[in-house]
């Protein structure tokens, strides 16, 4: 498949402008989540994360991948790139995180929300790939 650049750079830059509203939800919900429960910051990174996949699903999906929107069979595409989006971007983003948190809050004694911010924009670039290579994969259409 031979995409032009100019098509990629358009959306990167959507992925991104979903991303920097994901990264607020995300933000937003771990400050949240560790001002209800203060000391147990991996619990609310995962939480938060996983509100943040969800938000940014359904953004990708529609605005971002909105062209590799399932036109047939939309209940099995769909579930196939809830599901692919999870294995992909969830697992890279929660691994990503849950990995760099404990670095960045206890060994680098950085605030939990700023040592957020950096493990999500490290995790960015891998998922952009990710969800364009497999996760929002163009499906052929075949011949009805």
């Amino acid at each position: 498949m031979n995409v032009p650049v100019v098509n990629v750079l358009v959306r990167w830059g959507k992925f991104n402008l979903v991303g920097a509203v994901g990264m607020a939800v995300q933000l937003g919900a771990l400050a949240f989540i560790n001002r209800l429960a203060p000391g147990h910051y991996m619990v609310a990174t995962a939480a938060a994360l996983e509100i943040t996949l969800l938000h940014n699903f359904v953004w990708h999906l529609h605005y971002t991948w909105r062209d590799r929107f399932p036109t047939r069979n939309v209940k099995r595409m769909l579930a196939g790139q809830f599901i692919r989006f999870h294995l992909s971007n969830g697992l890279v983003s929660m691994i990503g995180n849950l990995a760099l948190m404990p670095v960045l809050v206890e060994g680098a004694r950085i605030p939990v929300v700023l040592a957020n911010a950096i493990a999500i924009l490290c995790c960015s670039i891998v998922n952009f790939f990710l969800g364009d290579r497999w996760a929002f994969v163009e499906v052929p259409s075949c011949p009805e």
